[in-house]
């Protein structure tokens, strides 16, 4: 009596758990974009503007951006400005970039570290003008050292521009690729 009960349920259980697989769970192949469309196979990623004084910050997060794509996607990347000579372009501009002093050394009252903050505005467009992907406000930060020995003082803050640049680019292809 209570067996074809059990029964029932398992049987229940097994086509609800089959159908609920059948829908999907939000994986998908690595390397496949969401956002971009399957015809899309080439990315132009031109140089991305500035609108700051900073020097060369531009350059660097182009720069990461396609060696992160080179790594993570099967699109051919160039970095051409014609918007006709790729399936999409990828635009980015560089909106604040902001240095100010982190924590100060008790014994001399000196800046012992500083944080570096960039605002970015980034732009996926199809060839035909549709926007596949935007992000108006990605903010990174970064904190370097300052260097106390003047005698062998090293500007710290190209080689933190480039780790926030390596992490911006990381999350603009992530963001492109999973659409979370």
């Amino acid at each position: 009596m209570l067996r074809p009960f059990l029964h029932k349920s398992a049987l229940a259980l097994t086509m609800f758990v089959g159908a609920a697989s059948l829908t999907g769970c939000g994986y998908h192949v690595a390397g496949s974009a969401t956002h971009v469309p399957a015809n899309v196979r080439t990315l132009a990623v031109p140089i991305f503007k500035t609108n700051v004084l900073q020097y060369r910050t531009e350059v660097a997060l182009t720069d990461a951006t396609i060696r992160e794509l080179n790594t993570r996607t099967k699109y051919r990347i160039t970095s051409s400005d014609d918007p006709e000579s790729a399936d999409a372009t990828l635009t980015g501009t560089i909106l604040t970039e902001t240095i100010a002093p982190l924590t100060y050394d008790p014994s001399t009252g000196s800046t012992s570290s500083y944080l570096i903050q960039v605002t970015a505005k980034i732009v996926l467009t199809a060839r035909d003008g549709h926007v596949l992907y935007q992000n108006d406000k990605l903010s990174f930060r970064e904190q370097y050292q300052s260097t106390q020995d003047l005698s062998a003082f090293i500007q710290e803050d190209s080689a933190a521009v480039r780790r926030l640049s390596r992490d911006m680019a990381s999350e603009i292809v992530a963001d492109i690729l999973n659409s979370f």
